[in-house]
């Protein structure tokens, strides 16, 4: 209909120019932390083939995924998710690059949500992966700089929850659940769902303690002790490795110094297909979802055809604006302080002058509204400008302070420092 062209789409909207002023800055210190770390940025196409995110290759479900078609009949896809592309340019590209390998990215991704519920179908990923290695070592350095990525956001208060995929697993085998049943348990799980739980575990001939674990997984939630609890309630080999895991995770977090920001969840289930071991997410107060999102998937670039291990994290920084505007935590933004005004005799030397003082950070904005003086005071008020510099002639200059109305006359050898 033709008042669409008034509007935008569901999921998607304009972002006004001091948000947008906000997310560039907030972004590139993002950007900055994560080469500090030693992680090069690299860029993948808006749109690839789908197979790239198709099958076990990532964790969008099809119809979450944009699809269309090429004049070759090839179906495309708006890519919905980072890991899958990075992980094809890391298999590819990057094939016989010495490990571990250190990628970033600040890309716009696009989900068709269809549980629409205020959630956009276009927002901005940022990100790490580290290829090539797997170990402790690699697994504390990817939860340490999310740590650090909160902080740089400008958050104070939140925490990282982590989990293993491979404890979940082991006492499923250790129950001797088939498949089917155990991804039942697993969506009870994830939903925190106890009832569902119960009914199917008290089905079951299990081991007392083990039957008490999984009755109460959904409740294994905090600090270190839980995992010193966990592995009283299980035999499983599988679990009981990943439970020390953890623990020697935590250590090294601990020489990080950031503990004070880490807490265990053991069921912390989801997308057991896709992560092969340590899983975590970033919450905060004033968000009802995970700001930050990261685990282990040693699988993944076997799809692409190179076996190699990765783990990594992203941040959705759409979402992390939203949440430090609700918890009232500014972002500077780069305003113009000063409004320029001249003469047709003082233009040249405004221009001039002008160039000097932006070299030296000034933000001036030329004034396209000629000498009317009070039509360029209600505009700088208007725009927050907060001083407007006057050109007279191509010698005497006016300052004019918007805040106080403070009028003092001065000269461009003045104003220069020029003896």
């Amino acid at each position: 209909m033709k008042e669409n062209q008034l509007h935008t789409p569901d999921g998607v909207r304009d972002i006004l120019y001091t948000e947008y002023d906000q997310k560039v800055n907030l972004e590139q210190k993002i950007r900055s932390l994560f080469h500090q770390y030693g992680f090069w940025q690299v860029h993948t196409p808006t749109f690839e083939y789908y197979e790239v995110f198709s099958n076990d290759k990532g964790n969008i479900e099809p119809k979450q995924m944009y699809k269309f078609f090429d004049r070759e009949g090839n179906i495309l896809v708006l890519r919905p998710d980072m890991t899958p592309p990075i992980a094809r340019m890391a298999a590819t590209t990057y094939r016989s690059e010495e490990k571990p390998l250190r990628l970033s990215y600040l890309e716009n991704v696009f989900r068709y949500n269809e549980n629409f519920q205020g959630k956009m179908r276009e927002f901005t990923q940022a990100g790490i992966e580290i290829i090539g290695i797997d170990s402790t070592e690699t697994d504390a350095e990817a939860i340490a700089l999310a740590i650090q990525s909160l902080l740089a956001c400008g958050f104070k208060e939140f925490q990282l929850d982590i989990g293993n995929v491979e404890f979940f697993k082991g006492i499923l085998e250790e129950a001797g659940f088939d498949e089917e049943t155990g991804e039942e348990i697993r969506n009870f799980i994830n939903r925190k769902d106890y009832i569902g739980v119960e009914d199917i575990i008290t089905q079951h001939p299990l081991p007392l303690p083990l039957k008490q674990l999984f009755l109460e997984l959904p409740q294994f939630f905090g600090e270190l002790n839980i995992l010193d609890k966990a592995k009283t309630m299980t035999k499983s080999p599988k679990a009981l490795k990943a439970l020390a895991d953890l623990n020697e995770l935590y250590k090294v977090l601990c020489d990080y110094g950031v503990e004070q920001y880490v807490f265990f969840d053991l069921g912390m289930v989801n997308r057991l297909h896709y992560y092969t071991g340590i899983i975590f997410r970033g919450y905060t107060y004033g968000s009802g979802a995970p700001i930050l999102h990261g685990g282990r998937y040693n699988g993944l670039l076997k799809e692409y055809g190179n076996s190699q291990p990765a783990v990594g994290f992203a941040l959705i920084t759409n979402q992390v604006l939203a949440v430090l505007e609700q918890q009232n935590i500014k972002i500077p933004i780069d305003a113009v302080d000063t409004l320029l005004m001249y003469s047709p005799t003082g233009r040249k030397q405004a221009f001039a002058v002008s160039q000097v003082l932006r070299s030296q950070g000034m933000y001036i904005e030329n004034s396209l509204l000629g000498e009317d003086l009070e039509k360029n005071k209600a505009y700088a008020k208007q725009k927050n400008i907060n001083g407007i510099l006057y050109f007279k002639d191509n010698e005497n200059i006016t300052l004019i302070n918007i805040l106080t109305e403070e009028v003092t006359y001065t000269t461009v050898s003045a104003l220069l420092n020029i003896d």
